[in-house]
């Protein structure tokens, strides 16, 4: 078992209903009598709980066919989660842009649109605006409302997880400890007529991190991920968990003091992100006569080679890699990914040329520095992810089943 309070892998009736979806979904226990074996139960209570799982929908016959029981006697037909019985929403804010997906419940994107939604319009207009694109992402695929289990939102500022308001964010003005998920709740049902659903919100550094972990990298016990886009900011993923700090303000790179001038937008001077992120080589390109608004306008001047946009983003990557020396040293990542509108070879050339120079060969001999595999879309998979993971942790699944009337 998972070592969760309260439940043990042989506990008799202390493991529920809940529990034996958990091993399913994991793949630690997918036929009955490994369901048995794993926690101790007789098969007549593995039976009457699997049956309540089947008659939600959330658990089926799996299409492998049959396999060799653990018990002996005759083979076991599998069992497998049932992603099919319900899909999630998810949206990844940027600063001045947005994107929104349906997904299934095993991380599928089934639709999906982007387009300028700006952070600094407030809260109440920019989560109106995804309540529509909600709407017609299910009018596109001819879901129903009502099949929206959640929806999960990743945002660029601190997140406290307990109550899914953003913390003093330096990029969102006028969301300071605003009701992200009862806004974007209403927004939901405002514009589909469905009931109100879930909302789960995170940093989008942790949910991008998330996503690019739970994808590719399983098996990596610690991971990070840096965003560098209109400001720098980090998800780290330990144990297969979002590590998130007393109040979701881990993981925040860009407000470390590097000793320089530069004033950053949180209104302090000398922070990394004032001198390194997509803003701030914006910033330099302008002054040096290439007109360039925001971290996006990097991003394109790279993709063309443009040489001093390339320039510019390997000096900030040196910066980055000087404080990453210390991330790496303290975390021991097998996995160190860089993500945004600066990720690609010139920023990811300087994050090297400095890390690798200052870290001790120790904390670098088992990393791998590389760029996000998903792209854009990583947020998204992440914010699906975590509603999944919140929605069919075993602790929920209980109130979920009893609420449905099995």
């Amino acid at each position: 078992m998972t070592g969760r309070p309260g439940r043990t892998a042989r506990g008799g009736a202390q493991t529920s209903a809940g529990d034996l979806l958990d091993l399913v979904r994991s793949g630690r226990a997918v036929t009955r009598g490994a369901l048995q074996q794993m926690t101790g139960l007789s098969r007549a209570t593995v039976g009457q709980r699997l049956d309540r799982l089947f008659r939600a929908g959330w658990l089926r016959e799996g299409a492998g066919g049959p396999v060799d029981s653990p018990l002996g006697g005759r083979p076991a037909i599998t069992l497998e989660f049932d992603g099919s019985h319900a899909v999630v929403l998810a949206a990844d804010l940027d600063t001045r842009h947005a994107r929104a997906a349906l997904l299934t419940l095993t991380g599928e994107i089934l639709a999906e649109r982007s387009g300028p939604l700006v952070v600094e319009d407030g809260p109440e207009t920019v989560l109106d605006g995804l309540g529509r694109w909600f709407a017609e992402l299910l009018t596109e695929t001819g879901h129903a409302p009502g099949a929206v289990c959640g929806i999960g939102l990743g945002v660029p500022g601190p997140v406290d997880s307990e109550t899914g308001r953003v913390v003093q964010p330096p990029m969102m003005s006028g969301w300071d400890g605003y009701d992200i998920r009862g806004r974007l709740s209403r927004a939901f049902t405002e514009h589909t007529g469905a009931g109100p659903v879930p909302v789960l919100v995170d940093n989008d550094a942790n949910l991008m991190a998330y996503g690019e972990q739970r994808t590719g990298y399983q098996d990596c016990r610690a991971f990070v991920l840096v965003k560098v886009s209109t400001g720098i900011g980090a998800g780290v993923v330990v144990d297969g968990a979002v590590y998130r700090g007393v109040d979701g303000g881990a993981g925040d790179l860009g407000h470390i003091r590097v000793g320089t001038e530069a004033l950053c937008r949180c209104g302090s001077y000398g922070c990394l992100a004032a001198v390194a992120s997509g803003g701030a080589v914006a910033r330099r390109l302008t002054e040096a006569g290439v007109p360039a608004a925001s971290g996006s306008d990097v991003r394109d001047l790279l993709a063309a080679g443009h040489p001093e946009a390339a320039a510019l983003a390997r000096e900030a990557g040196r910066r980055v890699g000087d404080v990453l020396a210390t991330v790496v040293t303290l975390l021991n990542p097998g996995v160190l990914m860089i993500a945004g509108d600066l990720a690609g070879t010139p920023f990811l050339t300087g994050v090297r040329e400095l890390l690798y120079q200052r870290a001790l060969p120790r904390s670098t001999a088992h990393l791998d520095v590389l760029t996000a595999k998903l792209g854009e879309r990583a947020g998204l998979i992440g914010a699906g992810a975590l509603v999944v993971e919140h929605l069919y942790a075993p602790e929920r699944v209980e109130e979920r089943l009893t609420a449905l009337g099995v």
